[in-house]
Protein backbone atom coordinates (compact mmCIF):
# COMPACT_ATOMS: atom_id res chain seq x y z
CA UNK A 1 0.00 0.00 0.00
CA UNK A 2 2.76 2.47 0.78
CA UNK A 3 4.16 2.16 -2.85
CA UNK A 4 1.27 2.63 -4.57
CA UNK A 5 1.15 5.81 -2.58
CA UNK A 6 3.95 6.55 -2.87
CA UNK A 7 3.90 6.28 -6.65
CA UNK A 8 1.00 8.34 -6.70
CA UNK A 9 2.28 11.36 -5.53
CA UNK A 10 5.21 10.74 -7.72
CA UNK A 11 2.88 11.14 -10.41
CA UNK A 12 1.09 13.88 -9.42
CA UNK A 13 4.03 15.91 -8.75
CA UNK A 14 4.75 18.62 -12.05
CA UNK A 15 7.77 17.93 -14.49
CA UNK A 16 9.79 20.75 -13.80
CA UNK A 17 10.21 21.78 -18.06
CA UNK A 18 6.59 21.04 -18.60
CA UNK A 19 4.08 23.76 -18.98
CA UNK A 20 1.47 22.48 -16.27
CA UNK A 21 -2.03 23.04 -17.93
CA UNK A 22 -4.36 25.73 -16.64
CA UNK A 23 -0.89 27.84 -15.15
CA UNK A 24 -0.93 31.08 -16.70
CA UNK A 25 2.35 33.03 -16.40
CA UNK A 26 1.76 36.22 -15.44
CA UNK A 27 4.90 38.13 -15.62
CA UNK A 28 4.71 38.00 -19.75
CA UNK A 29 1.06 39.89 -19.40
CA UNK A 30 2.71 42.38 -16.58
CA UNK A 31 6.19 43.41 -17.07
CA UNK A 32 8.00 43.51 -13.68
CA UNK A 33 8.47 47.00 -12.70
CA UNK A 34 12.12 48.41 -11.91
CA UNK A 35 13.29 48.13 -8.25
CA UNK A 36 12.11 50.77 -5.62
CA UNK A 37 16.08 51.38 -5.30
CA UNK A 38 16.63 52.58 -9.04
CA UNK A 39 13.96 55.25 -8.98
CA UNK A 40 15.43 58.74 -8.41
CA UNK A 41 15.80 60.58 -5.48
CA UNK A 42 12.84 62.58 -5.18
CA UNK A 43 10.71 59.50 -6.47
CA UNK A 44 9.00 58.92 -3.39
CA UNK A 45 7.63 62.68 -2.79
CA UNK A 46 6.26 62.53 -6.18
CA UNK A 47 4.27 59.41 -6.12
CA UNK A 48 3.01 60.49 -2.82
CA UNK A 49 2.17 64.21 -4.46
CA UNK A 50 0.15 61.94 -7.82
CA UNK A 51 -1.50 59.72 -5.09
CA UNK A 52 -2.53 62.79 -3.56
CA UNK A 53 -3.99 64.29 -6.63
CA UNK A 54 -5.79 61.11 -7.90
CA UNK A 55 -7.29 60.62 -4.36
CA UNK A 56 -8.94 64.23 -3.91
CA UNK A 57 -10.52 63.52 -8.06
CA UNK A 58 -11.50 59.62 -7.07
CA UNK A 59 -15.42 60.79 -6.03
CA UNK A 60 -15.94 62.90 -9.27
CA UNK A 61 -14.22 60.32 -11.80
CA UNK A 62 -16.25 57.64 -10.07
CA UNK A 63 -19.20 59.68 -10.75
CA UNK A 64 -18.75 59.67 -14.62
CA UNK A 65 -17.42 63.22 -14.72
CA UNK A 66 -15.66 62.82 -17.98
CA UNK A 67 -14.24 66.02 -18.34
CA UNK A 68 -12.83 65.61 -14.64
CA UNK A 69 -11.17 62.23 -15.89
CA UNK A 70 -9.51 63.57 -19.24
CA UNK A 71 -8.18 66.24 -17.13
CA UNK A 72 -7.19 63.89 -14.28
CA UNK A 73 -5.02 62.23 -17.19
CA UNK A 74 -4.07 65.13 -19.17
CA UNK A 75 -2.20 66.73 -15.60
CA UNK A 76 -0.61 63.08 -15.00
CA UNK A 77 1.00 63.29 -18.37
CA UNK A 78 1.83 66.92 -17.88
CA UNK A 79 3.55 66.25 -13.99
CA UNK A 80 5.23 63.26 -16.15
CA UNK A 81 6.38 65.61 -18.98
CA UNK A 82 7.99 68.21 -15.68
CA UNK A 83 9.95 65.36 -14.36
CA UNK A 84 11.05 64.19 -17.54
CA UNK A 85 11.85 67.20 -19.49
CA UNK A 86 13.07 69.11 -16.51
CA UNK A 87 15.05 66.56 -13.98
CA UNK A 88 15.58 64.07 -16.82
CA UNK A 89 14.36 61.26 -15.71
CA UNK A 90 14.06 57.86 -18.15
CA UNK A 91 11.73 55.97 -19.45
CA UNK A 92 11.30 53.29 -16.66
CA UNK A 93 10.17 55.67 -14.70
CA UNK A 94 6.59 55.19 -16.10
CA UNK A 95 6.53 51.07 -15.18
CA UNK A 96 7.57 52.49 -11.90
CA UNK A 97 4.61 55.13 -11.82
CA UNK A 98 1.77 52.26 -13.33
CA UNK A 99 2.95 49.68 -11.01
CA UNK A 100 2.40 52.05 -7.83
CA UNK A 101 -0.53 53.45 -8.98
CA UNK A 102 -2.33 50.04 -9.31
CA UNK A 103 -1.28 49.36 -6.31
CA UNK A 104 -2.32 52.80 -4.54
CA UNK A 105 -5.89 52.55 -6.58
CA UNK A 106 -6.82 49.34 -7.75
CA UNK A 107 -10.35 49.44 -8.55
CA UNK A 108 -9.49 52.06 -10.79
CA UNK A 109 -8.70 51.12 -14.78
CA UNK A 110 -6.23 53.32 -16.42
CA UNK A 111 -3.09 53.36 -14.69
CA UNK A 112 -0.83 51.12 -16.96
CA UNK A 113 2.16 51.69 -18.85
CA UNK A 114 0.56 52.01 -22.25
CA UNK A 115 -2.21 54.85 -20.86
CA UNK A 116 0.34 56.73 -19.01
CA UNK A 117 2.06 56.83 -22.27
CA UNK A 118 -0.52 58.26 -23.97
CA UNK A 119 -1.30 60.74 -20.91
CA UNK A 120 2.00 62.04 -21.60
CA UNK A 121 1.61 62.14 -25.54
CA UNK A 122 -2.12 64.08 -24.55
CA UNK A 123 -0.14 66.75 -22.58
CA UNK A 124 2.31 67.24 -24.86
CA UNK A 125 -0.24 67.75 -27.77
CA UNK A 126 -2.38 70.02 -25.66
CA UNK A 127 0.49 71.95 -23.90
CA UNK A 128 -2.68 74.68 -23.64
CA UNK A 129 -5.15 73.85 -20.26
CA UNK A 130 -7.55 76.32 -21.43
CA UNK A 131 -7.65 74.80 -24.31
CA UNK A 132 -7.96 71.26 -23.00
CA UNK A 133 -10.58 72.34 -20.60
CA UNK A 134 -12.73 74.11 -22.84
CA UNK A 135 -12.63 71.20 -25.94
CA UNK A 136 -11.39 68.01 -25.53
CA UNK A 137 -11.45 67.86 -21.85
CA UNK A 138 -15.59 67.22 -23.16
CA UNK A 139 -14.95 64.50 -25.28
CA UNK A 140 -14.45 61.03 -23.75
CA UNK A 141 -10.94 59.39 -23.27
CA UNK A 142 -11.10 57.26 -26.54
CA UNK A 143 -12.47 60.03 -28.54
CA UNK A 144 -9.21 61.64 -27.86
CA UNK A 145 -7.10 58.58 -28.31
CA UNK A 146 -8.17 58.79 -32.30
CA UNK A 147 -7.46 62.62 -32.79
CA UNK A 148 -4.15 61.48 -30.98
CA UNK A 149 -3.22 58.95 -32.84
CA UNK A 150 -5.30 59.63 -36.37
CA UNK A 151 -3.88 63.22 -36.66
CA UNK A 152 -0.64 65.34 -36.35
CA UNK A 153 -2.03 68.94 -36.79
CA UNK A 154 -3.09 70.67 -33.44
CA UNK A 155 -5.63 72.73 -35.89
CA UNK A 156 -7.04 69.65 -37.64
CA UNK A 157 -7.84 68.39 -33.99
CA UNK A 158 -9.55 70.69 -32.75
CA UNK A 159 -11.52 70.86 -36.15
CA UNK A 160 -12.88 67.08 -35.57
CA UNK A 161 -13.14 67.68 -31.46
CA UNK A 162 -15.21 70.63 -32.77
CA UNK A 163 -17.25 68.98 -35.06
CA UNK A 164 -17.10 65.66 -32.89
CA UNK A 165 -19.48 68.06 -29.87
CA UNK A 166 -21.35 69.50 -33.26
CA UNK A 167 -22.57 66.27 -34.26
CA UNK A 168 -22.56 64.06 -31.34
CA UNK A 169 -20.32 61.74 -33.55
CA UNK A 170 -19.58 58.56 -31.74
CA UNK A 171 -15.50 57.60 -31.52
CA UNK A 172 -15.75 54.81 -34.42
CA UNK A 173 -17.79 57.49 -36.56
CA UNK A 174 -15.33 60.09 -35.36
CA UNK A 175 -12.44 57.61 -36.83
CA UNK A 176 -14.43 57.53 -39.90
CA UNK A 177 -14.19 60.87 -40.19
CA UNK A 178 -10.90 61.01 -40.16
CA UNK A 179 -10.05 58.57 -42.44
CA UNK A 180 -12.39 59.78 -45.17
CA UNK A 181 -10.40 63.51 -44.63
CA UNK A 182 -13.56 64.97 -44.06
CA UNK A 183 -11.78 68.31 -42.70
CA UNK A 184 -10.06 68.56 -46.13
CA UNK A 185 -13.51 68.37 -48.07
CA UNK A 186 -16.30 70.70 -45.88
CA UNK A 187 -17.32 73.27 -47.28
CA UNK A 188 -15.13 72.70 -50.70
CA UNK A 189 -18.14 72.19 -53.48
CA UNK A 190 -18.55 74.77 -56.19
CA UNK A 191 -21.82 77.03 -55.46
CA UNK A 192 -22.84 80.00 -56.96
CA UNK A 193 -24.69 81.01 -53.13
CA UNK A 194 -22.95 84.22 -52.54
CA UNK A 195 -25.35 85.35 -55.44
CA UNK A 196 -28.27 83.75 -54.99
CA UNK A 197 -28.73 83.47 -50.88
CA UNK A 198 -28.51 86.21 -48.41
CA UNK A 199 -25.16 86.65 -46.61
CA UNK A 200 -26.57 84.27 -43.61
CA UNK A 201 -27.64 81.75 -45.40
CA UNK A 202 -25.11 81.25 -47.98
CA UNK A 203 -22.27 80.86 -45.19
CA UNK A 204 -24.47 77.99 -43.69
CA UNK A 205 -25.12 76.27 -46.77
CA UNK A 206 -21.75 76.13 -48.60
CA UNK A 207 -20.70 74.76 -45.13
CA UNK A 208 -23.45 71.81 -45.71
CA UNK A 209 -21.63 70.76 -48.86
CA UNK A 210 -18.14 69.18 -49.82
CA UNK A 211 -16.06 68.42 -52.78
CA UNK A 212 -14.99 65.24 -53.17
CA UNK A 213 -18.22 62.60 -51.31
CA UNK A 214 -16.53 59.65 -51.16
CA UNK A 215 -18.96 56.86 -52.14
CA UNK A 216 -16.38 53.94 -51.00
CA UNK A 217 -19.25 51.48 -49.66
CA UNK A 218 -20.16 50.87 -53.52
CA UNK A 219 -17.21 48.84 -54.00
CA UNK A 220 -14.06 50.18 -55.92
CA UNK A 221 -15.35 50.05 -59.42
CA UNK A 222 -17.25 53.00 -60.28
CA UNK A 223 -21.12 52.72 -61.73
CA UNK A 224 -20.91 53.65 -64.97
CA UNK A 225 -24.95 54.46 -65.05
CA UNK A 226 -26.56 56.88 -63.23
CA UNK A 227 -28.88 54.07 -62.31
CA UNK A 228 -26.90 52.09 -61.00
CA UNK A 229 -25.15 54.83 -58.84
CA UNK A 230 -28.84 55.89 -57.72
CA UNK A 231 -29.60 52.21 -56.72
CA UNK A 232 -26.29 51.55 -54.83
CA UNK A 233 -26.78 54.74 -52.80
CA UNK A 234 -29.99 54.30 -51.65
CA UNK A 235 -29.42 50.68 -51.09
CA UNK A 236 -26.67 51.97 -48.24
CA UNK A 237 -28.86 55.28 -47.32
CA UNK A 238 -27.28 54.92 -43.58
CA UNK A 239 -23.96 55.26 -44.98
CA UNK A 240 -24.94 57.91 -47.49
CA UNK A 241 -26.60 60.02 -45.16
CA UNK A 242 -23.54 59.89 -42.91
CA UNK A 243 -21.35 61.21 -46.23
CA UNK A 244 -24.05 64.02 -46.70
CA UNK A 245 -23.36 65.10 -43.42
CA UNK A 246 -25.41 66.14 -39.85
CA UNK A 247 -28.66 67.57 -40.69
CA UNK A 248 -30.18 65.48 -44.36
CA UNK A 249 -33.38 63.88 -44.14
CA UNK A 250 -34.28 61.13 -47.05
CA UNK A 251 -37.55 62.42 -48.89
CA UNK A 252 -37.95 60.04 -51.91
CA UNK A 253 -36.13 58.52 -54.93
CA UNK A 254 -37.23 59.45 -58.98
CA UNK A 255 -39.39 62.14 -57.13
CA UNK A 256 -42.26 62.26 -59.83
CA UNK A 257 -43.14 65.81 -60.73
CA UNK A 258 -45.79 66.88 -63.24
CA UNK A 259 -45.24 70.16 -64.66
CA UNK A 260 -47.36 71.07 -67.54
CA UNK A 261 -48.55 67.94 -69.65
CA UNK A 262 -45.11 66.38 -69.02
CA UNK A 263 -43.58 64.18 -66.08
CA UNK A 264 -40.46 64.35 -64.63
CA UNK A 265 -38.77 62.56 -61.99
CA UNK A 266 -35.91 64.19 -60.04
CA UNK A 267 -33.00 61.77 -58.65
CA UNK A 268 -32.86 62.27 -55.42
CA UNK A 269 -35.09 64.17 -52.58
CA UNK A 270 -34.02 65.30 -49.07
CA UNK A 271 -34.75 68.10 -46.35
CA UNK A 272 -31.75 69.91 -44.72
CA UNK A 273 -33.65 70.19 -40.83
CA UNK A 274 -31.13 73.02 -40.08
CA UNK A 275 -31.37 75.11 -43.34
CA UNK A 276 -35.19 74.38 -43.71
CA UNK A 277 -34.72 73.92 -47.46
CA UNK A 278 -35.37 71.06 -49.49
CA UNK A 279 -31.95 69.47 -51.93
CA UNK A 280 -32.31 68.08 -54.92
CA UNK A 281 -29.67 66.03 -55.62
CA UNK A 282 -28.80 64.69 -59.59
CA UNK A 283 -26.35 62.19 -60.01
CA UNK A 284 -24.19 61.94 -63.02
CA UNK A 285 -21.85 58.86 -63.62
CA UNK A 286 -20.15 61.43 -66.51
CA UNK A 287 -18.34 64.81 -66.23
CA UNK A 288 -19.57 67.60 -65.92
CA UNK A 289 -21.81 69.12 -68.82
CA UNK A 290 -23.27 72.89 -69.17
CA UNK A 291 -26.69 71.93 -69.43
CA UNK A 292 -27.26 69.78 -65.83
CA UNK A 293 -27.11 73.07 -64.29
CA UNK A 294 -30.46 74.02 -66.30
CA UNK A 295 -31.71 70.80 -65.73
CA UNK A 296 -31.68 70.98 -62.21
CA UNK A 297 -33.08 74.28 -61.88
CA UNK A 298 -35.61 73.48 -63.43
CA UNK A 299 -36.41 70.53 -61.03
CA UNK A 300 -35.74 73.14 -57.45
CA UNK A 301 -38.18 74.99 -59.29
CA UNK A 302 -41.01 72.39 -59.55
CA UNK A 303 -40.11 71.72 -55.94
CA UNK A 304 -40.55 75.16 -54.55
CA UNK A 305 -43.58 75.58 -56.30
CA UNK A 306 -45.23 72.01 -55.55
CA UNK A 307 -43.72 70.57 -52.70
CA UNK A 308 -42.72 73.42 -50.14
CA UNK A 309 -44.27 74.77 -47.44
CA UNK A 310 -45.30 78.82 -46.65
CA UNK A 311 -42.40 78.20 -43.65
CA UNK A 312 -40.06 76.44 -45.74
CA UNK A 313 -36.80 78.21 -47.90
CA UNK A 314 -35.98 78.22 -51.31
CA UNK A 315 -34.20 74.89 -52.40
CA UNK A 316 -30.37 74.23 -52.96
CA UNK A 317 -29.60 72.46 -55.71
CA UNK A 318 -26.38 69.72 -55.86
CA UNK A 319 -25.16 67.89 -58.93
CA UNK A 320 -22.80 65.21 -58.20
CA UNK A 321 -20.97 64.35 -61.27
CA UNK A 322 -18.11 61.98 -62.02
CA UNK A 323 -15.69 64.31 -62.56
CA UNK A 324 -15.40 68.12 -63.87
CA UNK A 325 -13.92 71.14 -64.78
CA UNK A 326 -13.92 73.85 -62.17
CA UNK A 327 -13.63 76.80 -64.77
CA UNK A 328 -16.55 75.83 -66.77
CA UNK A 329 -18.51 75.07 -63.78
CA UNK A 330 -17.73 78.41 -62.82
CA UNK A 331 -19.17 79.56 -65.63
CA UNK A 332 -22.35 77.72 -65.89
CA UNK A 333 -22.90 78.87 -62.61
CA UNK A 334 -22.41 82.32 -62.53
CA UNK A 335 -25.79 82.41 -65.23
CA UNK A 336 -28.17 80.56 -62.80
CA UNK A 337 -29.80 82.52 -60.48
CA UNK A 338 -31.10 79.28 -58.46
CA UNK A 339 -28.85 78.08 -55.66
CA UNK A 340 -26.77 75.51 -56.86
CA UNK A 341 -23.55 73.30 -55.74
CA UNK A 342 -21.66 71.47 -57.71
CA UNK A 343 -19.05 68.48 -56.51
CA UNK A 344 -17.64 65.06 -57.86
CA UNK A 345 -18.03 61.61 -56.43
CA UNK A 346 -15.51 58.83 -56.09
CA UNK A 347 -15.16 55.47 -54.38
CA UNK A 348 -11.74 55.75 -53.38
CA UNK A 349 -10.81 59.28 -51.68
CA UNK A 350 -6.87 58.61 -52.64
CA UNK A 351 -8.56 59.21 -56.58
CA UNK A 352 -10.17 62.30 -55.83
CA UNK A 353 -7.29 63.98 -53.39
CA UNK A 354 -4.05 65.47 -54.71
CA UNK A 355 -0.81 63.35 -53.11
CA UNK A 356 0.19 65.98 -51.25
CA UNK A 357 -3.27 65.79 -48.99
CA UNK A 358 -2.35 61.86 -48.63
CA UNK A 359 -0.43 61.83 -45.71
CA UNK A 360 0.31 59.33 -43.04
CA UNK A 361 -0.92 58.50 -40.37
CA UNK A 362 0.35 57.35 -36.89
CA UNK A 363 -0.06 54.71 -35.52
CA UNK A 364 0.20 53.95 -31.66
CA UNK A 365 3.74 52.09 -32.40
CA UNK A 366 4.64 55.40 -34.35
CA UNK A 367 3.96 57.81 -31.37
CA UNK A 368 6.04 55.47 -28.90
CA UNK A 369 8.94 55.11 -30.95
CA UNK A 370 9.22 58.49 -31.47
CA UNK A 371 8.16 59.23 -27.44
CA UNK A 372 11.20 56.70 -27.12
CA UNK A 373 13.84 58.44 -29.58
CA UNK A 374 13.14 61.68 -27.65
CA UNK A 375 13.98 60.01 -24.23
CA UNK A 376 16.87 58.30 -25.54
CA UNK A 377 17.98 61.98 -26.90
CA UNK A 378 17.33 63.18 -23.51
Amino acid sequence: MAGKKERAVAKSDPVPDRKQRGRVDRSVMFPVPPPTSDAPPDYAAWLADLKARIQQQRLRVVLASNAVMVLLYWDIGRSILDKQDVQGWGSRVIDRLAADLREAFPEMKGFSPRNLKYMRAFAAAWPDPEIVQQSVAQLSWRHNLALLEKLRSPDDRLWYAAKTLEYGWSSNILVLQIEAQAHRRQGKAQTNFPATLPPPDSDMAVQVFKDPYLFDFLGTDAPRREAELEQGLVAHMQKFLLELGQGFAFVGRQVHLEIGDDDFYLDLLFYHLKLRRYVVIELKARKFQPGDGAQLGMYMTAVDRLLCHPNDKPTLGLLLVHEKNRVLVEYALGGSTRPISVAEWDTRLTHALPEELQASLPTIEEIEAELSREENER
